[in-house]
Parts: C-alpha cells; structure tokens; sequence
C-alpha cells in the first residue's frame, strides 16, 4: 500500500497573508503620506509578486487541471499589466503636461490588461469542460458582480448626500477582483 503524498512548499494561506499583509502596510504607508506614490505603486508591484507562488501553491494543492492553469496565469499576467500600466499613468500623469489625446492614451494602459481579464475570463468558460466547475466560476462572477453594483449604489448615493468623498471608478476592478475570490471562497467554505 502506497503512503498517500501531500504536497510540497508553503500553503496557499501563506502567500496571500503575506500578500494582503504588504498589501496593507504600503497603504497605511501611503495614506499617512509616508511614503510618495511612485514608491508605493513600486512597492505594490513588489507585492504583488507574492500572487505568483500564491497561484504556483494553488495549483499545486488543488488542482491539475490544466485548463484552470493556463487561466491563472492569463489572469495574473494581465493583473500585472493592469497595476503596471495604472502606475505608468498615473506617473506620466503627474509629471508631465499632456495633450487630450496623450491623456487618452495613458488612459489605455491600465485599460487593455482589463480587456485581457475579461478575455482571460471568457477563454476560461470555453475551454472548461467540466460543467460543475463552469457553473462555479460564473456563479462566483454573478456575485462579485452584485456586490460591485450593491457597493457602487450605496457608495454613489453617499456621495450624492455629500457624505463621503468621490472615488475614481477604475476602483470597480478590484472590488471586483476581490468579490471574484470572496465568492470562490464562501462557495469552497460551503462545499458548494
């Protein structure tokens, strides 16, 4: 009888406390004025380099599925262009005096990454071929998707009564983000 085999390396926890930990630190950082944003859209970027052996663990533990591989790192290539090409923009931007058509380009940088997510996404439902799992991951974005709306709603009738500051709504990507892996883990927390 062969000794069953778990896998190698640090648990997929790790990675993403570590990554939300740091994640938090260069806010507060931020926020306090600790730090100028050039050094905090780097350091976020450094950050966000904990999402590779966060995914690599995933994979490990949970999943051979090669389809749900190739998704992962469409998806975390794409995140990378969109913080990137977010802190390009905003850099050039409060640079430099630009022209309304550099302003519009600039303004694609983040933008085409999310095109890449949404492909990312899209390409993902048609390679899958496990029905359960399709199911999953469009049950998973329909909720997200509510909670954007649900938070967009309230935070723009806030802002209407004058409660709370304006916010850019290039913020809709990651709540979304969030409320895509929120939404995956209360349906895993459930066994759903």
């Amino acid at each position: 009888m062969e000794k069953a085999t778990t896998p190698s390396g640090r648990s997929p926890w790790f990675w993403a406390g570590n990554y939300l930990a740091s994640s938090a630190i260069i806010v507060v950082l931020k926020l306090t004025d600790a730090i100028p944003a050039p050094v905090a859209m780097i350091l976020f970027l450094g950050a966000m380099g904990l999402l590779i052996p966060l995914v690599r663990a995933g994979e490990r533990r949970n999943c051979a599925n090669p389809v749900i591989i190739r998704y992962n790192r469409r998806f975390l290539i794409a995140s990378f262009g969109y913080v990137l090409g977010l802190g390009i923009a905003i850099a050039v931007w409060n640079s430099y005096k630009l022209t309304s058509t550099m302003v519009f380009v600039i303004a694609l940088l983040p933008t085409l990454p999310t095109f890449a997510m949404i492909w990312a996404m899209g390409r993902y439902l048609v390679e899958e071929t496990d029905e359960y799992l399709r199911y999953r991951m469009v049950r998973a974005a329909i909720m997200s998707l509510g909670m954007v709306l649900a938070i967009g709603i309230f935070w723009g009738f806030l802002e209407m009564f004058e409660l709370v500051p304006h916010i850019w709504a290039w913020w809709v990507l990651p709540v979304w983000a969030g409320g895509l892996g929120l939404a995956q883990l209360w349906m895993k927390v459930r066994g759903e």
